[in-house]
């Protein structure tokens, strides 16, 4: 019998097999998906093919990145149909063509900036794009409390963020996206918020009531809900409690929370998450989740192991 979350207009399927592999190929951790204008999925995971490409019905077409990624972390598909891929341990973002063409680099590989020196980048985590100039955001990151603007030439504009908890201030700035309007939201996790702000970098309002959140992603086409994949914690002290996550919750533009799917705690079932870490949607609401559950579970068992890393969410109507 088939697995379903949520409820309402906000009922899914869940589909944990739906990627057709190639004989002997696997995810090896998930930690972002796009999808393009064609409802093709991108799914970029820390194996030995970084980018893999699946149809609308999960058969696979092809792959692209082997050796070109130390630590792949964020992945962003513009309107133009270009890839934006984040490399944390190697402080970049690269641009791509769909199928790889690699087309620009931000930052120096290899070379990270001072750590919370404010300058780009260390460890870098995702990119949005701003839908009506093609500006560039950078989420920057696990070793700086930034928002990095760029031009679509790679022309670096301006920065915002210090360390902190006040509005405008960062602790782990770990996703950003934009919606229709060109307002900035930014997965503050560690602060346990999402903040958004307009394209100058000035402060709107924060959204509180969540649990680390990691993946965010806004359908720029479609109906502006906000996706958010939040995780458990990784403290001793509260590593079991219940109720904190791992899960998915839908907001609304105006920021009221509409659902929120996943157990009391972490597993390996359907109906559970381990660590979504990126989200994405498709052009008929359908959902991609792709979850670190390596680095969360998977490493920490006795022996090691593959657990779940990436399901589809097929809407019910």
């Amino acid at each position: 019998m088939a697995t379903t979350l949520g409820s309402g207009q906000f009922t899914y399927q869940v589909e944990m097999d739906w990627a057709k592999l190639p004989e002997g190929w696997s995810f090896r951790e998930v930690v972002d998906v796009a999808v393009d204008s064609k409802d093709r999925v991108f799914v970029f995971n820390r194996g030995e093919h970084p980018v893999m490409v699946f149809d609308s019905d999960g058969n696979f077409i092809n792959s692209w990145g082997e050796g070109q990624f130390k630590r792949p972390h964020g992945i962003t598909i513009g309107s133009d149909d270009m890839l934006y891929c984040t490399d944390d341990d190697m402080h970049v973002t690269h641009k791509f063509t769909l199928d790889g063409k690699q087309l620009m680099t931000l930052g120096t590989p290899g070379v990270a900036a001072a750590f919370q020196g404010g300058d780009p980048f260390n460890k870098p985590t995702k990119v949005a794009l701003d839908p009506k100039t093609g500006d560039l955001y950078v989420a920057d990151g696990y070793g700086n409390s930034r928002i990095h603007k760029y031009s679509p030439d790679g022309k670096h504009l301006f920065s915002w963020g210090n360390p902190g908890s006040e509005p405008g201030e960062f602790n782990l700035v770990h996703s950003v996206c934009t919606d229709r309007d060109g307002y900035v939201y930014v997965a503050d996790r560690e602060n346990h918020r999402i903040q958004i702000f307009d394209g100058e970098g000035h402060f709107q309002t924060q959204w509180h009531d969540m649990h680390r959140p990691c993946g965010l992603h806004i359908n720029p086409e479609g109906d502006q809900y906000i996706y958010v994949g939040e995780i458990s914690s990784q403290l001793f002290i509260n590593e079991a409690y219940p109720n904190l996550g791992p899960r998915i919750s839908i907001y609304s533009p105006e920021g009221k929370r509409l659902a929120r799917f996943g157990d009391t705690q972490w597993g390996e079932a359907a109906h559970q998450f381990i660590a979504p870490h990126g989200i994405a949607s498709d052009s008929e609401g359908n959902l991609y989740v792709g979850e670190v559950s390596v680095s969360f579970l998977g490493s920490r068992l006795d022996p090691p192991r593959p657990v779940p890393c990436f399901r589809k969410l097929k809407k019910v109507s």
